[in-house]
């Protein structure tokens, strides 16, 4: 080589020192043909410009403003603006403005869209050809006046604008994002309203590249790091003065065979506009070998820097890249010979001229004499010829190229040109005292780590071995995988014990050095946090990541054969070691947290560990992941999270609603990559560090995007990639597979599956683990979308070509879900679309590969970029659609918190408990309960006054104009099937508008649905049933006495005409009679007439025989066996004694058991007679006759109660000896009632019962005397009293249901429960826990009964009711006298039938009273009707009085519908027991098809104990169900079987597990307490307490209740 090779550019940068005055463009330049306007230099801005006054609006300035980035000049742009979701986010609209280029570029650039820098306006019209292919002068003034004009904008200057408008993590950002696209980023940023510019290293140093240079070949190694770190050589290329060469442009074609835009050229769109801001931008990129020699242009790595701008005027930027490179590429048209000040020894680069001989102002001599000057040779120079073409231009370049970078010793780092850029006075942006600060703090953790593994168990010790046996431990407390033989309460009990053992152990290491300099780093302000955690990240990736890396490709080499297991299992274990990052340190920071809480809340170190989940949480809002699973443990830190979460929740409320998208798949398939493309965030995808576990990141959604999505953030969770079956074998982690994709498929609203189409046998394996999360999903009332990514589809007609594909993966899809079904025993799922609305044509998104070529040269595809666009587009165009409403952040919460607790579990369908659905469930249930009690209270009036319409047949009253009681009865049965009709729909269309809403989590009870629809339809044929039976025993009873009114009436005649008679008898004798006399008369004509009328005997009804002919004929089905027990005994003879149940004929298996058998079916008997009597009761006190639909309605009674107890079915002995005992002891108060009813209805005993009121009426009418008032007394006291007095106490029944239905305990069966736990666990009285337990329904009538007395005993609110149906009766006699006034009736007689005839639907006026009224009135009509109004006036005070005097308990007698009996059906619900503990089922509705209860307790509490030893059990069944112990009973054949396999025996009972270990704790502290008392109660030796359940309080014991309900504090005081 010559020795001129060795001339310095320090000496070029002192002649063109001197060559200024030429290089500086002249007007006399303007018709240049060499002239390219974007190239124009731009004089430098100085500083004094902003000092002057008037201010004078600078470039930057304007060009801010146009861009309307004005505002982040000061006030940087931040990621999370950048990355917020915003119409412009997901719109296609074309740039119409010029505020909109920015944040298009910065959209696509974010989404690594190879296009992002076509940056033009639509609206902008395109330049026109005159100008492109006019002269080549130069015309300043044409120039200067028409770039007014020129409204394009150079793509630099966006660039240029962009990062001078960022902060420094924007910066890194686009850094990265631009190196991705292989655009060359700036390394040194001109400010060009100063002649300052910044040197951007802190933007460069997230960009990390992997190549392989020559010295690797053969090894086939490659080097992974940071670009800021590698030591390269540095080729720069700068211009002198003009130019008609496209420096950029050479450069793309020199260093791309594919001529991909590098850099920003003049030929690229808006190239040739002007640049306003940009000149003195120094870009840099970097050519780096893939190690195949036919395919690098260089073999070796190289820099290559491009100066924008003409060096004259950028001496600072010139200096630099001459201190820096290894080589500079003068580009020039026109050299000056003046060169003596150019010998400046002070610059190392070697200068290489290029120059266009094509070019008017080309100059050989002065050509000749500037090289001879500077000593370069003939290879330091390269001119453009005539006879050289582009290729051969180039190709001399890359010699030259190549040559430098094989023989230069000038290498330098990125990281190194700092010095040198602080010797020129350039600024560095790493300067900045928060960066420093981060990096101070961030050096101090790392810097002494050499054996990572070893540091780890030094300072990151809570993390290690011991939170992997809590895990376990954690594990094992849900799964009882290992209880053997033991109790399996005391072996969760020791199991608790380990665990805080380990917990005591952690908090005794206390907080290591490195995080207490951690905790104390990230609780400095927000941007040195951030700056912090990135250099902390970057730091930590510099530790492992050559390690890590060649790891991670022999992990990949040897999954590929898996043939040598224990290799991969070594490297798998390596890896772990080896990695660190910043998520260690988050997950030590939430251990010690976690084992802090385990502290008493008034422990120090609690105090000051209480910020902690703040500060996660504000880092979450600053845009870094938040791990939600420790992939290496398994496990989620359950409270760390959760009070993470919670503390988000406070930060954002009330904007706290959340979306969810998850991505799952294969290991290594671009998971992260696809997300990070989708939403422009950074998760970790670098060979050396794949995901473990899974992370959520938060994004903010707009207020412009927020009515469309419903929601305030997008959570976006990235989880490790699913292993295939093989590989997950070496370390059990198909299960832990199964367990996180159940969680994420869980937690999100969409799931994007990953599919890599190459590898098909895996794709099935992660197939099945997806399907089964999303039937089990669908199981617990959750509905996640999906979409299938399928990975590396390149081909344009890729969905067209793969529909074969897609009915394939359908195929496999529905494979795999008849598969999951038969595991998870849910066979009904026969297709994936059972599971999951899908649908495969546009469910499914074909993607090409990232890389557009081979890296590491090769950009980002732009097909890539494209479709995961679309596919973001469409995800939040599915979410906004969505039916479901977004979750709050608290509810998020809820669900990790099942979700997860459900997973460890081993069936999790069988163990999913949710607040979320129990919530929703709960408000569904208190919906239901309303609109049911509507329903019935409407059914109630409406029977009241049909009954009032057939209690007024045939009398005067009558409102109907039909005669036959048959017709009315079909015309009432008519209208209460249209009511009822009526009433039904109403529910269902209620229930249907209550799915249909919005908010609530109603989708989550979306499979309750069908179950409240067949209770509606229920509780329809329930009530059709009842009102028919009611209005048919109304129409016979009044039938019969129909007859007897005749009679009645006739002898009321005959008595009437005798008086008459009489009368005018005692006036012809024209003599004055006493008293006495009348009387005598008056008695001898009333003998005489009673001998006259005939009185037929009235023959009582055998109501034996009727009570017994309705029992044959609900036998009848029983067959021959039942009928000839019925023939054994008389009815007459049943009933007579208590009832005691024998059990004949049973076998005994042990004698505890058999006793115990017998004590069950007693109770069981005992509460079904407490019921019937009841009912006889009921209808005893309504003093009407029997008829056959009471016994009917008993034995129905009978039917479903047995229905209930499901071991009595086959009992035939059991059913028909109870029957036969309550129908006797039925038949015998009805036979009694029967006489009594006919006893009162005798037509003789009413004549007798009325002698006195006729005397007296035979003196008035003797004596002419005025009746008026009498009279009207009379009628308002014997017929208008007694109808209102009845119709309020028909009416008060269902307003005392009213009132008692206000109170929270009744507006649920679970809402019951908790009142009456929480009542007795402050009575404090073993007697009551012993009767809830024993006698559940009779405890639990007699409690609402005392509820009701205690509410109403106190209160006005029964008057109140009495006082409002009294003037509404009062109202209406009010209103019948005055329009029956208005129709001016003929004599009273007729008015007073009227007005009953008014009341005819009102009021049931008795027929004995009236016809009694009525006869010998002689009372003035007018004068009647005025005193009547005051009579009812003073009825309405009497009434009044009266209501007030009388006791509620005296009122509770006279109701016709009970209120504690309503109440009672309202919670008690089905009846039906836990078959192992005997707690009462809670679900809603009457038709549901599942039970279960929200609290279960020790099986000992329902009596069950121990055959060898006689002990009470402290198993719960909520327990024994995982696990594999035994259990015996009737439903077994006495057979021992696993409790896990219970739902064989009883598949109508759900019991999931506990949804905590706590969630019992109420039952517990009651066995502790009262084990004693419970072992002699029930003749049984006292249990084995577990030593923790004696440590349980009260007060634990009521939180546990609380949980176990899902009550809020403070809803209801005990």
């Amino acid at each position: 080589m010559s020795q001129h090779l060795d001339t310095s550019a320090g000496e070029v940068f002192e002649l063109l020192n001197n060559m200024k005055k030429k290089t500086v463009p002249t007007a006399s330049d303007g018709n240049s043909p060499t002239h390219r306007p974007e190239e124009h230099s731009n004089p430098r801005v100085t500083g004094k410009m902003q000092n002057e006054t008037p201010h004078t609006e600078t470039d930057l300035e304007r060009l801010l403003k146009d861009l309307g980035l004005e505002q982040y000049y000061s006030k940087k742009l931040s990621l999370s603006k950048i990355l917020e979701i915003d119409e412009k986010t997901i719109s296609d609209e074309p740039v119409k403005r010029k505020i909109n280029i920015p944040w298009n570029f910065l959209k696509k650039l974010m989404m690594v869209n190879v296009t992002a820098r076509d940056a033009k306006c639509t609206s902008v019209g395109e330049p026109n050809c005159d100008d492109a292919s006019g002269t080549m002068e130069l015309n300043i003034d044409k120039l200067l006046g028409s770039s007014d004009t020129d409204d394009r904008l150079n793509p630099l200057d966006i660039i240029t604008a962009l990062f001078l408008c960022s902060d420094g993590f924007v910066q890194q950002e686009m850094s990265l994002k631009m190196s991705m696209c292989q655009f060359s980023v700036p390394l040194l940023l001109p400010k060009c309203d100063t002649a300052q510019c910044t040197l951007m290293l802190w933007a460069m140093r997230d960009i990390v590249k992997k190549y392989r240079p020559q010295d690797l070949l053969e090894s086939k190694g490659f080097i992974e790091e940071r670009i800021v770190h590698s030591q390269l050589p540095m080729v720069s290329f700068v211009r002198l003065g003009e130019c008609s060469l496209s420096k950029s442009e050479i450069l793309n074609k020199l260093l791309s065979r594919s001529h991909h835009d590098i850099f920003v050229h003049h030929n690229m769109e808006c190239g040739d506009s002007k640049r306003k801001i940009s000149n003195g931008l120094t870009e840099i990129t970097w050519y780096l070998p893939c190690g195949n020699q036919n395919m690098d242009i260089f073999v070796e790595p190289v820099a290559i820097a491009n100066l924008h701008g003409d060096i004259a005027t950028l001496e600072t930027q010139f200096s630099f890249l001459c201190q820096t490179s290894a080589a500079v590429f003068v580009f020039f048209d026109d050299l000056d010979s003046e060169c003596e000040l150019l010998m400046n020894q002070k610059h190392k680069a070697q200068i290489f001229l290029v120059g266009n001989q094509q070019n008017k102002s080309f100059n050989s001599n002065t050509l000749k004499e500037v090289a001879t000057k500077l000593k370069l040779s003939n290879n330091n120079i390269i001119i453009k010829t005539k006879q050289k073409n582009d290729a051969d231009f180039i190709k001399c370049l890359r010699e030259s190229v190549s040559n430098v970078v094989g023989n230069s010793r000038v290498k330098m780092s990125v990281e190194q040109m700092a010095d040198v850029a602080h010797e020129l006075g350039i600024l560095v942006d790493e300067d900045s005292p928060e960066c420093q600060a981060g990096k101070q703090k961030a050096d101090t953790i790392t810097e002494d780590i050499q054996d990572i593994l070893k540091y780890k168990e030094d300072q990151l010790r809570l993390q290690g071995e011991i939170w992997k046996e809590l895990t376990f431990l954690e594990k094992e407390e849900f799964r009882l995988k290992k209880v053997g033989s033991e109790n399996i309460e005391q072996y969760k009990s020791d199991l608790q014990g380990q665990k805080e053992e380990l917990r005591k152990k952690q908090n005794s290491y206390g907080i290591s050095e490195a995080m207490t300099l951690f905790i104390d780093a990230i609780s400095s302000s927000k941007t040195e946090r951030c700056y912090f955690l990135k250099w902390m990240r970057m730091n930590l990736d510099n530790l492992s990541c050559r390690k890590l890396s060649g790891l991670r490709e022999l992990y990949k080499e040897k999954c590929k054969g898996s043939e040598n297991k224990d290799e991969i299992k070594e490297i798998d274990r390596q890896l772990s070691n080896s990695s660190l990052g910043t998520e260690h340190f988050f997950r030590e920071m939430g251990q010690i947290y976690e084992a802090s809480v385990s502290l008493p809340e008034t422990d120090p170190y609690r105090k000051q560990l209480q910020h902690l989940p703040k500060l996660c949480a504000q880092m979450l809002l600053d845009g870094f992941p938040l791990e939600l699973v420790d992939g290496h443990a398994s496990n989620i830190p359950l409270r760390w999270v959760s009070d993470v979460l919670s503390q988000l929740n406070g930060l954002v409320s009330p904007k706290n609603k959340i979306m969810v998208v998850t991505v799952l798949g294969v290991q290594s398939t671009g998971k992260s990559t696809l997300l990070n493309t989708m939403f422009g965030v950074q998760f970790a995808v670098s060979s050396g560090r794949c995901t473990r576990g899974a992370f959520m990141l938060l994004i903010k959604v707009n207020e412009d995007v927020k009515k469309d999505l419903n929601c305030d953030f997008m959570v976006i969770i990235d989880t490790e990639g699913l292993k295939s079956p093989e590989l997950a074998q070496l370390d059990n982690s198909h299960e832990h597979d199964n367990e996180l994709a159940t969680l994420v498929v869980g937690l999100s609203d969409i799931t994007i599956i990953n599919i890599a189409m190459e590898n098909s046998t895996e794709m099935k394996d992660i197939l099945q683990i997806v399907v089964h999360a999303f039937l089990r999903m669908k199981e617990v009332s959750k509905k996640p979308k999906c979409y299938f990514v399928h990975q590396n589809v390149s081909d344009v007609s890729a969905h067209k070509n793969n529909q074969r594909d897609r009915k394939l993966l359908l195929q496999q899809l529905n494979e795999m879900t008849q598969a999951a079904a038969k595991m998870e025993k849910k066979e009904e799922n026969k297709s994936f679309t059972d599971v999951m609305e899908y649908n495969p044509d546009t469910e499914n998104c074909y993607v090409p590969g990232l890389w557009n070529g081979n890296p590491p040269m090769a950009p980002v595809n732009e097909g890539y970029s494209e479709i995961v666009y679309e596919l973001k587009k469409n995800i939040i165009h599915r979410l906004g659609e969505s039916e479901a409403s977004a979750n709050k952040i608290l509810e998020f919460r809820e669900w990790m918190t099942s979700l997860w607790n459900a997973v460890k579990h081993e069936n999790f369908i069988f163990s999913f408990r949710n607040s979320l659905v129990a919530d929703a469930y709960m408000r569904l249930c208190t919906e239901f309960n309303k609109w049911e009690w509507e329903f019935k209270k409407e059914m109630y009036t409406w029977v009241t006054e049909a009954e009032t319409r057939i209690s007024n047949f045939g009398t005067v009253a009558a409102k109907s104009a039909t005669s036959d009681m048959t017709q009315l009865l079909t015309q009432l049965k008519s209208e209460a099937v249209l009511e009822l009709s009526k009433w039904e729909n109403k529910l269902l269309d209620n229930l249907k508008k209550y799915f249909k809403q919005t908010e609530g989590h109603v989708h989550l009870v979306e499979r309750y649905r069908e179950d409240f629809a067949n209770s509606a339809k229920s509780l329809r044929r329930e009530i059709e049933s009842s009102v028919i039976n009611q209005l048919t025993a109304a129409a016979d009873i009044r039938r019969g006495m129909k007859e007897l009114d005749e009679i009645k009436e006739n002898h009321a005649k005959e008595i009437e005409k005798a008086v008459s008679k009489l009368i005018d008898e005692c006036r012809k004798k024209k003599v004055e009679m006493t008293e006495t006399e009348l009387d005598k008369e008056f008695d001898k004509m009333w003998s005489e007439t009673l001998k006259k009328l005939t009185f037929s005997e009235q023959k009582p009804k055998d109501v034996y025989d009727s009570v017994y002919r309705c029992l044959i004929a609900n036998l009848s089905k029983k067959g021959s066996h039942a009928h000839k027990l019925l023939s054994e005994k008389n009815i007459k003879d049943c009933g007579l004694e208590p009832y005691k149940y024998k059990a004949e004929g049973l076998k005994k298996v042990t004698d505890w058991f058999f006793k115990d058998f017998v004590k069950m079916r007693q109770q069981i008997a005992d509460r079904i007679i407490n019921s019937c009597t009841q009912l006889v009761d009921e209808k005893l006190v309504r003093n009407s006759d029997y008829h056959d639909t009471y016994i009917q309605e008993i034995l129905h009674i009978i039917d479903e109660s047995l229905e209930k107890y499901t071991d009595v079915k086959t009992d035939t002995e059991f059913e028909v000896s109870l029957k036969q005992h309550i129908c006797g002891f039925a038949a015998r108060s009805f036979q009694k009632m029967h006489l009594e009813f006919l006893r009162f209805n005798n037509p003789r005993t009413r004549l007798e019962e009325n002698k006195i009121k006729f005397q007296d009426d035979f003196k008035d009418v003797f004596h002419e005397r005025d009746q008026c008032q009498k009279k009207a007394d009379e009628f308002t006291e014997q017929c208008l009293k007694p109808a209102v007095k009845d119709f309020v106490n028909r009416s008060l029944g269902p307003d005392i249901i009213d009132e008692m239905l206000k109170k929270e305990q009744f507006s649920t069966r679970m809402s019951f429960q908790y009142s009456l736990l929480l009542d007795l666990l402050s009575e404090k009285k073993f007697e009551n826990f012993r009767s809830y337990c024993s006698s559940y329904e009779s405890y639990v009538k007699e409690k609402i009964l005392q509820q009701v007395k205690e509410h109403f005993s106190n209160s006005s609110a029964t008057f109140e009711f009495e006082d409002k149906h009294l003037q509404s009766r009062i109202k209406s006699i009010n209103d019948a006298i005055k329009h029956t006034k208005e129709k001016k009736c003929g004599d009273l007689k007729t008015f007073v039938e009227e007005i009953c005839k008014e009341l005819g639907d009102k009021l049931v006026i008795s027929q004995d009273a009236l016809g009694a009224f009525l006869i010998l009135n002689n009372a003035d009509q007018d004068q009647f009707s005025n005193l009547l109004t005051v009579s009812v006036k003073d009825m309405a005070e009497t009434l009044k009085e009266e209501f007030e005097n009388t006791t509620f308990e005296t009122k509770l007698i006279h109701l016709n519908v009970n209120p504690q009996n309503e109440l009672f059906n309202r919670v008690v619900g089905c009846g039906r027991q836990c078959p192992f503990c005997k707690v009462p089922c809670d679900a809603g509705g009457r038709a549901h098809t599942e039970h279960f209860a929200s609290l279960h307790r020790p099986e000992g509490l329902g009596t069950y104990r121990f055959t060898a030893t006689k002990k009470l059990v402290t198993d719960i069944c909520t327990s024994s169900v995982l696990s594999n112990k035994l259990f015996c009973c009737r439903e077994t054949k006495d057979q021992y079987h696993p409790f896990k396999n219970y739902k064989e025996f009883f598949p109508d009972w759900n019991i999931p597990p506990d949804s905590s270990l706590e969630a019992s704790d109420y039952w517990k502290y009651v066995m502790a307490k009262y084990n004693n008392d419970f072992a002699k109660a029930y003749g049984a030796e006292p249990a084995d307490i577990p030593d923790s359940w004696k440590k349980i309080t009260a007060e634990q014991a009521k939180e546990s209740l609380q949980e176990s309900f899902r009550v809020k504090r403070g809803c209801y005081s005990s």
